[in-house]
């Protein structure tokens, strides 16, 4: 009876032994697992992150250049426009976008011939692309380098991937001041003449 008593009593030891042992296994491989799904967690949060700042959009810009004796220029002619959300398209050779002309009055294209932008009495439009806005196009800067004058009429931007991120009419119908950024703002953010008043830094402060 007594070696019959013992026997339970190891028996009973040992399963309470292998219990606690196997209590404290799971506990410890849990942890691990728990741990590497917050890290895959991250990762995906980062690669998307990353994927939305490499998102690119393309962009039309319209520009008109008034009829007024001395309004066309050779110069090269630099654009910053945005949204309210600190996105920032700078473009330091607008000249180089340039894509057609179009018509004043109607939407449609008077030729693909490649000839200089911002002459007198023309329409003229160029591709660009850079990243996307989230918001409506609020703000357009213009800056002109050279020794000769410019004269615009108006500016517009259109977004090709989001219409109605487009922006109004930017209205100038005077000489654009050289090597300073000149435009107009619609957004509730700060805008200088030498450039955008942001917290984080921005470029193209002298023309290029």
């Amino acid at each position: 009876m007594i070696l019959i008593s013992k026997f339970r009593i190891t028996l009973i030891i040992f399963i309470i032994s292998t219990f606690i042992f196997l209590a404290s296994g799971s506990e410890v491989s849990i942890k691990p697992t728990s741990d590497g799904l917050s890290t895959k967690k991250k990762s995906l949060r980062f690669a998307y992150s990353a994927n939305i700042q490499r998102e690119k959009c393309t962009y039309f810009v319209t520009t008109e250049t008034t009829c007024t004796k001395g309004a066309d220029t050779t110069n090269h002619v630099s654009l910053r426009f945005g949204d309210e959300n600190s996105n920032d398209i700078l473009v330091h050779h607008l000249n180089s976008k340039h894509v057609r002309r179009v018509d004043q009055l109607e939407p449609q294209v008077l030729d693909d011939i490649p000839r200089k932008p911002f002459q007198s009495c023309m329409v003229d439009q160029f591709q660009v692309i850079g990243q996307c806005v989230k918001s409506p196009i609020c703000y357009l800067y213009l800056k002109l380098a050279g020794n000769d004058d410019w004269r615009p009429g108006f500016a517009q931007v259109q977004v090709l991937q989001g219409p109605h991120f487009s922006s109004n009419m930017f209205y100038f119908r005077r000489y654009l001041p050289r090597r300073v950024w000149h435009g107009l703002d619609l957004c509730e953010t700060q805008v200088t003449p030498f450039g955008l008043k942001r917290k984080r830094n921005v470029t193209g402060d002298r023309a290029p």
